[in-house]
């Protein structure tokens, strides 16, 4: 089948939910428009499903299981997913990143996972297993995910990618000193690919700043324009560029207000050898 999707059960809860769904689809023959018109929704949401993109929900999975005869089977794999230590609407912005031309993102408090080294994002999740936030596994799930998502960047052409980081990203100890030491390298060597820019957001700048929460705008190799942005509970994908031209106007105001690329560098730099 021409732009056949290949799918990869390892990947995550939703990846291993879609292979089902589609093997059970495939063996009886039918088109994601047909199996869509059984279970009325669109071939499109089908589609979404099982490449990963969108996880199931339980409503979604009954009809599923209603629709090709499997009791719960299909309703008790989408608890899994729903159980996932990734936020809903993550893994569908995931798939976006990791085709964009350029990349704007904005992070508080913690380094953003692009940027983050092994034991960084490491680090940052045991504590999250530590407050019992997240089990073990998710833990796991959710630093392999780090490894991936860096691992597309590797592309060609090469993915235009401008970060500006809150003063307290890079004040934030994690870990012990080794582990800074080896972050704070990652970020000076980051400042030095030709195709990044690296910016920090210095406490000084007060009300001025224009974003209290990250917030990532993704340029699409068409052009198009996308927002991400993260409550308590999901992930929300804005694509309407009416929603969208203000937040990347608001970001370039932002960067207008963070340091220089210099400053930054020389902020970190500083940093890393114990000095205020």
């Amino acid at each position: 089948m021409v732009n056949r999707k290949e799918l990869d059960p390892e990947e995550s809860p939703s990846a291993r939910f879609g292979q089902r769904l589609r093997t059970l689809r495939d063996e009886r023959g039918w088109t994601q428009d047909e199996l869509a018109e059984r279970m009325g929704c669109s071939g499109t949401h089908i589609s979404a499903v099982e490449t990963g993109r969108r996880p199931p929900t339980l409503r979604f999975a009954a009809s599923a299981d209603k629709t090709f005869g499997t009791g719960d089977r299909l309703e008790r794999q989408s608890r899994a997913v729903r159980h996932t230590a990734l936020l809903e609407g993550f893994p569908e912005y995931v798939t976006h990143e990791a085709r964009a031309a350029e990349i704007r993102l904005y992070e508080v408090g913690v380094i953003p996972g692009l940027l983050q080294t092994p034991e960084y994002a490491a680090t940052l999740e045991a504590d999250a297993v530590r407050r019992e936030a997240i089990t073990p596994e998710q833990a796991e799930e959710r630093v392999g995910l780090v490894t991936r998502r860096q691992a597309t960047l590797a592309r060609t052409p090469s993915p235009l990618i401008l970060a500006v980081l809150d003063e307290s990203c890079v004040r934030r100890p994690m870990g012990d000193p080794t582990i800074m030491d080896a972050q704070f390298e990652r970020l000076l060597k980051f400042a030095e690919r030709p195709n990044t820019v690296l910016q920090v957001a210095p406490f000084s700048m007060g009300a001025r700043r224009p974003f209290s929460l990250p917030v990532t705008v993704l340029t699409m190799p068409d052009r198009s324009i996308m927002s991400y942005a993260e409550s308590a509970q999901r992930g929300h994908l804005e694509r309407e560029s009416t929603s969208v031209l203000p937040i990347l106007a608001a970001y370039h105001q932002l960067q207008a207000e963070a340091l220089s690329q210099a400053a930054s560098v020389a902020m970190i730099s500083q940093l890393r050898k114990g000095t205020p």
